[in-house]
């Protein structure tokens, strides 16, 4: 099958579960046998991106509820040029990963007291944050000001000696109240496979 083809969602697929369920499985395939993060951060985004637009159920290329924006941002420590440079400062940055979308903010403040916005908070918290209303968001960012819900996972490693989280999975809606518990579980659990499925 054409890579492209996987973003391809049949339509007998009507819930977000047995959605989120069909992305997962393309991503298994998608990520088979490659451990680069910048190629499976890429290719993970492109995938969740286009089978959005694809799923009218849900979301869909409707201006009144499409999936705007979807990407990640990785802590700076694995960014070469930044680790060794001297100018990751404090707690650090999150520098913009793969996306699909418009283009966005270049890097996001992750210092304790200093961070701001839903992906700082969802980095330092180690947890998904579902935003209903970005308007209503204390020290929202807004990157695109299309976007009117937010759902943000926490990429985290897990290890015997504790968890580390690396960057987060953001995801953008043109609709309020545009994800929900089904997304937060679907994202989730992409989330995880994206983590052990990369070489840090």
């Amino acid at each position: 099958m054409p890579h492209a083809d996987s973003s391809l969602v049949p339509e007998s697929i009507k819930t977000k579960s047995d959605f989120w369920d069909h992305v997962y499985t393309q991503l298994e395939a998608l990520l088979d046998d490659q451990r680069n993060w910048i190629t499976n951060l890429a290719n993970t985004a492109s995938l969740i991106y286009h089978s959005l637009l694809a799923f009218p159920e849900h979301f869909g290329a409707d201006d009144s509820k499409a999936v705007n924006w979807c990407g990640f941002y990785i802590h700076s420590r694995f960014f070469p040029s930044q680790a060794t440079a001297g100018n990751v400062f404090n707690g650090g940055r999150l520098l913009l990963a793969p996306f699909c979308g418009k283009p966005a903010c270049q890097f996001i403040d992750v210092t304790q007291d200093q961070a701001r916005g839903v992906c700082a908070n969802a980095f330092l918290e180690a947890r998904t944050l579902v935003v209903p209303d970005v308007e209503q968001y204390p020290g929202h960012i807004a990157c695109d000001g299309d976007t009117r819900s937010e759902i943000v996972c926490p990429l985290i490693i897990r290890g015997d000696a504790g968890d580390s989280v690396i960057g987060v999975l953001d995801l953008d809606c043109l609709a309020v109240n545009g994800f929900d518990d089904e997304d937060l579980k679907g994202l989730e659990r992409i989330s995880a496979l994206v983590v052990r499925s990369c070489d840090w």
